[in-house]
C-alpha cells in the first residue's frame, strides 16, 4: 500500500463549476439522479455513523458516469468547433462508449482508441454504438497518443487526460462530473474517489473545496497504476508504468496536467489498493444490492485500507463513489 496525506488540504479553496452544467443534464430526456445508498453493514464494519454509497451504475442510460463529463464536454465543444464531423479518443472502456453515444445521436462518426488491455466484451460494447475502434498494443497512454495523433482536419478530440497545450476539453469534462457531487444531499465527513488521470478526482476537490461544506477527500487507485499517489509522493508529475489490473478503468500511467496541481493542493489523502481487495469490495457491495465493476469498488477497497489512518469517528459520514456497474 502508497499512502500520502496532506493535512492543509482542507484549507485550499477553489471556484466551482459553471452551474449550466448541471441545467444541460436536467434538460436531458434521461436524466435521473443516481442512488445515494446507504449501507448499514459497512457503517458497523468500519465503526462509522453511516456508509452512503453513489451508485453510478445507471446513468443516463449508460453504465458508469462518463456520460456526465464526456456529453457536457462534447456539447460545449462543438459551440467551439460547429463543423466537426468525427468524434475521437482513446478508453479504457466506458469513456469511449459515452462518447460514441453521443456522436451517433448527433449524427457524427466516432474514432475510438483502446489499449490492448481492455476486454473483449468492452471493446464490442464501443463497437455497437456504431463507433470505428482500433486496438492500440501498448498502455493506455499509448492510446491517448494515438487518439491525438488522428484527431486532424475536421475530427475533434474528447479527452479526459490533459496536456500542455490541451486542456480546455478536459476541462469541460471535469466540469460535466460536478453534477455527480450536486447530487448528493448531505454533508459527508469523508468523500471516497477513484483516481485514474485523476478527473473526477479534481472534480470532488473542485466540489468541495469551492461550497461551505469541507468534508475530507481520499483518493484510491491502483497499486499497479499508482501515477497520482506516485506524484504526490515526489511532489511533481511523474509517469509510471502500467500492467494488468482488474480495475481497467483506472489503469493509467499519467495524471491529467489539469487534476495534477488541484489535487495537490486540495486532496487530503491518497492511497493504493490490491485487485485482491477491489475484487472482495466488488463482492460485499453486490450483498448490499448495488452493482459495481472493480473500478467503482475500489472506494470501498481503500476505505478498508486506510480506515486506521483516517480522523472518523462513530458518528462520522462517509460518501463512496461507486463509478461504473459490474462487469
Amino acid at each position: 500500500m502508497l499512502w500520502h496525506s496532506n493535512p492543509a488540504a482542507g484549507q485550499w479553496r477553489t471556484t466551482p463549476a459553471p452551474a449550466e452544467v448541471l441545467a444541460f443534464h436536467q434538460a436531458l430526456a434521461d436524466y435521473r439522479p443516481t442512488p445515494l445508498t446507504a449501507v448499514p453493514a459497512l457503517a458497523a464494519e468500519l465503526a462509522v455513523g453511516r456508509v452512503l454509497v453513489k451508485d453510478e451504475s445507471q446513468r443516463l442510460g449508460l453504465p458508469a458516469f462518463k456520460a456526465l463529463g464526456a456529453w457536457w464536454a462534447i456539447h460545449r465543444a462543438l459551440l467551439d468547433q460547429p463543423g466537426t464531423a468525427e468524434l475521437v479518443t482513446a478508453t479504457d472502456g466506458n469513456h469511449g462508449r459515452a462518447v460514441a453515444r453521443m456522436a451517433a445521436r448527433l449524427g457524427l462518426k466516432a474514432h475510438v482508441f483502446i489499449p490492448a488491455v481492455v476486454s473483449a466484451r468492452s471493446v464490442e460494447a464501443i463497437r455497437s454504438e456504431g463507433a470505428a475502434v482500433t486496438i492500440v498494443d501498448d498502455s493506455y497512454d499509448a492510446a491517448v497518443v494515438a487518439a491525438a495523433d488522428a484527431a486532424t482536419g475536421d475530427s475533434l478530440l474528447i479527452q479526459d487526460s490533459a496536456w500542455p497545450g490541451y486542456q480546455l476539453i478536459p476541462q469541460y469534462i471535469v466540469d460535466g462530473y460536478s453534477t455527480l457531487f450536486r447530487e448528493i444531499d448531505v454533508e459527508p465527513d469523508l468523500v471516497v474517489v477513484p483516481m485514474g488521470v485523476g478527473s473526477i478526482a479534481q472534480a470532488a476537490v473542485t466540489h468541495y473545496r469551492s461550497g461551505p461544506v469541507a468534508p475530507a477527500l481520499l483518493g484510491v487507485e491502483p497499486a499497479s497504476a499508482a501515477c497520482v499517489t506516485a506524484s504526490l509522493q515526489a511532489g511533481e508529475l511523474v509517469t509510471v508504468s502500467t500492467g494488468q489490473t482488474v480495475m481497467a478503468g483506472l489503469n493509467c500511467g499519467t495524471p491529467s496536467s489539469l487534476a495534477w496541481p488541484v489535487l495537490r493542493a486540495g486532496l487530503d489523502a491518497a492511497v493504493t489498493v490490491e485487485d485482491l481487495e477491489a475484487l472482495r469490495a466488488v463482492e460485499d457491495l453486490a450483498a448490499a444490492g448495488i452493482s459495481s465493476g472493480a473500478s467503482g469498488a475500489a472506494t470501498l477497497a481503500g476505505l478498508r485500507v486506510a480506515r486506521d489512518r483516517l480522523p472518523l469517528t462513530a458518528d462520522s459520514t462517509v460518501v463512496l463513489i461507486s463509478t461504473e456497474a459490474a462487469t
